[in-house]
Formats: structure tokens, C-alpha cells, sequence
């Protein structure tokens, strides 16, 4: 019977990090159950964060919004201020799993799993988000490319947890886009995903864009020389095609049981196309 350790605040995990070294920390564990289930994991104790209250808090500081890392999915899905000023990584929280991994699953666990399909992380990357990180010594911010260092690797340290996710307001994007391919129409695991949040003119020149890809390289993939070739240029298929060979040639995909690599390679180019779609639904609201 392996233990599992619910404190109910910063302090009272400190205490219990400080009586068990050894455990491994976790919130919400949709992706650790399975692990666990599978035989891939086999830790000595569990420390849920999940009671943590501080850590569940969403709120504007600033220029920023902060959200802590056990919020739900749902939670934030609910949430008016991430919908609101957030839309792209709204869409790509309501794509996760079903409904009862949304209740369970939490943005800072999404982010620790490192998985390169994870639906969360282009949004993120794409608004160059950080990570707070803090131990008993304190606290550190860290951009989210650098947190995540490979496939289910970042560079968290023992005795540190991931408390809050850091974003920008994108206020000068009028496109905020986030879309992913699976093999199915529900639950799926993305094949390639894709965030774009795009500043247009009234005439429908591209000002600037930021762009990431999910699934299609060990880590999230931006792609600035694709973002340079579509600033100042009008959004359109000759524009977009261009910036999509560009996207095609920088990625590295691997084939698994879902995908091989030249569909991904073919898809993620593809996904860059339909942004002449999305702008054209987006002046008929």
C-alpha cells in the first residue's frame, strides 16, 4: 500500500517534503496514474498538492495574469478572466480528455509532464509564458522554454515545486487561434497542434505573429523565420504558404502509432494555412 500525503498548505508541505525526501509531488495525476497503472513509475510515497488552496488562485497582477498550478482544467475553463484575455490557451484547455479529466487535471500538471503533445504548452509558448517555481528558499521565474528542457524533462529541482503559470495579456493580437489534429473527434491526443495569435490591420496586413507547434519536436516548436516571413505581407494563401514550407522544413517529428513523421510534417504546414479561414469567420461575427 503506497502512502499518500494531502497537506493543506505551503508550510505543511515543506514539513512533509522534510519527513519524506524521497516522495514524488504531484497535482490532479491523470498522466502519473497511468504511469503508475503501466508499471513506468514506482515512486516510495505521494505528495498531492491538490489541497493547497494558495495554489489554485487566478488573478491579474499587472500586465500579467498569474495562474496557479493546481487549477483545474475546468476551473479555468470556467474562469471569464482566461477566456477573456487568454482565448487561444482556453480553446486548448477545452480539448483535454473528457470532462472528468478536466475535473482532475491541472494546468502546472500538464506543463510538468513535458509531453510534446501537451495541449497546453503552444498557447503558452506562443505568449512566452513563465513558470514560478519555489522551494523553502524562496521563489524563481523561469520562460517555459526553459523549464522544459526535453520529452518529460524540465529542470524542477527536488524539493521545488511549480506554483503558478505567468502569461502576458496578448493585447496587441486581434487572432488568437489554437487547433489539433488527433484520430479522433473527441478525446484525442494531438497528432499536431497548433497556436496562433496574429496582429492584423484593418486591411488584413500581418503586423506580427507568434506561432507554436505541438507534437511535431521534442519541445514546443516556434518558428520565428516563419513569423518574419508573414509580418507585413497581407494574410493570405500565397503569404501562408510560403511561412507553412518553412514551417515544414524546421521541424523534427518522430513516427509513433499515431502519426508517421511526413503527415505530421504535412499537417503542421497545413494548420498554418487555415488561419485565412479563421480571420474570414472572424469578420463575420
Amino acid at each position: 500500500m503506497r502512502e499518500v500525503i494531502l497537506p493543506g498548505s505551503i508550510e505543511e508541505l515543506w514539513r512533509c517534503l522534510d519527513d519524506k525526501p524521497q516522495a514524488s509531488v504531484y497535482a490532479g495525476g491523470t498522466d502519473l496514474l497511468v504511469k503508475m497503472y503501466n508499471g513506468l513509475f514506482d515512486p516510495e510515497a505521494l505528495i498531492c498538492l491538490d489541497r493547497i488552496e494558495e495554489l489554485k488562485e487566478v488573478g491579474e497582477q499587472g500586465g500579467s495574469i498569474r495562474i496557479g498550478a493546481c487549477a483545474t482544467h475546468s476551473g479555468l475553463l470556467e474562469d471569464p478572466l482566461v477566456r477573456k484575455r487568454l482565448p487561444a490557451l482556453w480553446k486548448a484547455i477545452g480539448g483535454i480528455g473528457s470532462p472528468p479529466v478536466r475535473n482532475m487535471g491541472t494546468i502546472g500538471g500538464n506543463i510538468c509532464t513535458a509531453s510534446p503533445a501537451g495541449d497546453t504548452l503552444p498557447p503558452l509558448y506562443a505568449m512566452k509564458a513563465e513558470v514560478e517555481l519555489l522551494s523553502r528558499e524562496g521563489s524563481r521565474r523561469v520562460p517555459i522554454p526553459e523549464f522544459i528542457t526535453g520529452p518529460g524533462a524540465t529542470c524542477l529541482k527536488r524539493a521545488e515545486i511549480l506554483s503558478a503559470v505567468w502569461v502576458k495579456k496578448p493585447e496587441g493580437y486581434n487572432l488568437h487561434h489554437f487547433e489539433k489534429v488527433g484520430l479522433r473527434s473527441a478525446l484525442a491526443c494531438s497528432v499536431v497542434s497548433m497556436a496562433a495569435l496574429l496582429r492584423l490591420r484593418p486591411e488584413g496586413i500581418v503586423e506580427k505573429a507568434a506561432l507554436a507547434w505541438g507534437s511535431v519536436a521534442p519541445t514546443v516548436f516556434r518558428c520565428p523565420e516563419a513569423e518574419e516571413a508573414l509580418a507585413g505581407k497581407p494574410l493570405c494563401a500565397e503569404s501562408l504558404s510560403k511561412a507553412a514550407e518553412l514551417v515544414r522544413d524546421g521541424v523534427s517529428p518522430i513516427s509513433d502509432l499515431r502519426a508517421d513523421a511526413d503527415y505530421r510534417r504535412a499537417v503542421a504546414g497545413n494548420l498554418l494555412l487555415r488561419l485565412v479561414d479563421i480571420a474570414d469567420e472572424g469578420k463575420g461575427r
